[in-house]
């Protein structure tokens, strides 16, 4: 609930703001555009939302930055008569993976057109200031040499210097500190300068400023300057954070009823994280990426005494080493506010630190006296603090490898393998896969407002050969994906939907790669399971049609298809 109400308010949010946001997905396809974008573009809404991004928006890099994950700042681009600074910034999910890319854009056109007047035609001054002074975006034109010709209200507000301490008077007039004017290095290179940090005016506020070059007929007019208010931008990422601060704090809901484990491996999982989450013993969930570890922590914890406390979530890998330690222990006093750490937020409830093998030495020594004694210092604190808070940690990696190379501390690995909870990659529970799939069918029906109905059974025997080395994540992105691609009216998924797998599909002899028709490739893939599965049980039909999850009927088919002969029947 909490994270809907914060997701509506950030897409809000940038729907909203002056500068321009489009947001591609995976498959190139528009998913975000806002108000000013759709201005800026002269473009309707239903003419980009869900399109290919090359035909929906013209001169675009966008799919280009998809594929390379390179992202482009700042960037100067025409169009039609329209002059706009883009950035372009790839979007990537916490396995690493690219998911989209975001755009971020100003028209800067009427900018320099005022400008160009102020400079070249004086008598549309009053006009012009009475043109800027309306815009909220603080304003400061300078002429050909660096002299400040003209400014605006909130250029007053945020430097605290009139237009009448500044005009007439050299750039530098509003630098509080010993740093470069940036209007007179435009008028040295005659390129702009964009996204510097600067100390300004009486206030000796810290401000972003972007200065762009202004040319009448070609030749060099002067700058117009736009500042951007540092203080206020934080005060936003303040509240971001404590948006996501509710987020950490927030539980799923999830229990073990939400964990499909038909599989002997996930049903041992199961019911060892079950017997484990009536205690307050320490747990490590072990497991490839994607494979349901963060699941296991919400259930246990939602299981457990502790579930009316929260449950806070530390992700190492998507952190920044540096920031992991001040993530979980708390920040030092900033701006006359305490950062509190995710171990205090979570006093009372349950601490799940995924991922662990991230952590440094330092933190990892930390961590290990918190677990021992219960207390920690915050950094930047001299007391320390006492706190009851089960840890369930989560790793992928070898630990007691990391161990031998002294990149893990042994008295902690002791610490946290009281309980280890193994948890299958999806390769090893074929059982699941059915209802995995189904159970990402009926979310993704209810949010992408689809009537998905069946899954063809080719795709199962598709499902089967693939490896999935992004485990249960990466097959709901495959099914979510696939889902998209399908025409609003379609209601079974089959394998034209899920071409995008086929590359990494692999022939069980040989190690190549199928080629051929999509069919073709599938049919042959179908008939070499079967037949080795038979071989494998002797010919029992019954036995191989569980195995394969399928009915006996639908063997029998299968089996008449491909001519498939039973020497050893059972």
């Amino acid at each position: 609930m909490v994270k809907s109400i914060i997701d509506e308010m950030i897409r809000r949010v940038l729907y909203s703001i002056k500068e321009g946001v489009i947001i591609i997905n995976s498959n190139k396809n528009v998913v975000f555009i806002n108000r000013a974008a759709l201005d800026i573009l002269e473009l309707k809404e239903d003419q980009v939302v869900d399109k290919d991004v090359k035909n929906a928006i013209p001169n675009t890099r966008l799919h280009i930055v998809l594929q390379t994950a390179i992202p482009e700042y700042d960037r100067v681009q025409l169009l039609k008569n329209t002059t706009i600074i883009t950035s372009r910034v790839p979007i990537f999910d916490v396995g690493g993976n690219i998911m989209g890319v975001a755009a971020i854009f100003r028209d800067v056109t009427h900018i320099q057109k005022m400008a160009e007047e102020v400079t070249d035609l004086k008598q549309l001054e009053k006009t012009l200031k009475a043109i800027i002074n309306s815009t909220r975006d603080a304003i400061s034109v300078a002429d050909e040499n660096g002299k400040i010709i003209m400014v605006n209200s909130e250029y007053t507000r945020i430097t605290g210097l009139s237009a009448e301490e500044v005009e007439g008077k050299p750039a530098t007039i509003d630098i509080a500190d010993k740093d470069e004017s940036k209007h007179m290095l435009v008028v040295k290179t005659k390129k702009p300068v964009l996204g510097r940090r600067m100390i300004v005016g009486k206030t000796k506020k810290e401000v972003i400023v972007d200065v762009t070059p202004l040319y009448v007929k070609d030749e060099f007019k002067g700058s117009v300057g736009v500042i951007h208010d540092v203080t206020e931008i934080s005060k936003l990422m303040e509240e971001l954070a404590d948006a996501r601060s509710v987020l950490r704090r927030t539980n799923s809901g999830s229990t073990f009823q939400d964990i499909v484990h038909h599989s002997e491996k996930m049903r041992i999982a199961v019911e060892q994280a079950k017997r484990v989450a009536g205690t307050n013993a320490t747990v490590l969930l072990r497991g490839e990426s994607g494979s349901g570890k963060e699941l296991f922590a919400e259930s246990i914890h939602n299981s457990s005494t502790r579930s009316d406390k929260p449950l806070v979530v530390t992700r190492c890998r998507s952190t920044d080493s540096k920031n992991i330690a001040l993530e979980l222990f708390g920040s030092p006093v900033k701006n006359g506010r305490v950062e509190i750490g995710h171990l205090e937020e979570a006093n009372g409830g349950t601490l799940f630190i995924d991922e662990i093998s991230y952590l440094d030495k330092s933190t990892q020594l930390k961590l290990l006296k918190y677990i021992q004694t219960k207390r920690f210092t915050p950094y930047g604190e001299s007391e320390e603090k006492t706190l009851d808070v089960r840890i369930i940690a989560g790793t992928g990696a070898n630990l007691e490898k990391l161990v031998e190379e002294n990149a893990f501390l042994q008295e902690l690995y002791y610490k946290l393998n009281v309980i280890p909870i193994v948890i299958p990659p999806l390769r090893e529970r074929n059982e699941d896969l059915k209802a995995l799939v189904y159970n990402a069918v009926k979310k993704f029906n209810q949010e992408y407002r689809r009537d998905i109905r069946r899954v063809n059974d080719s795709v199962f025997s598709l499902f089967m050969q693939y490896k999935w080395p992004g485990n249960v994540r990466e097959l709901d992105n495959a099914i979510g994906r696939a889902m998209i691609k399908a025409q609003p009216f379609v209601q079974e998924l089959s394998l034209e939907h899920f071409d995008f797998l086929m590359p990494n599909l692999k022939e069980v002899e040989g190690n190549k790669l199928f080629k051929g028709k999509l069919k073709d490739v599938v049919a042959k893939v179908e008939k070499e399971t079967i037949e080795q599965t038979l071989f494998k049980n002797q010919g029992n039909r019954a036995k191989t049609a569980k195995e394969l999850g399928l009915s006996l009927r639908a063997l029998y088919y299968k089996l008449e298809r491909y001519d498939i002969a039973i020497k050893n029947k059972g």
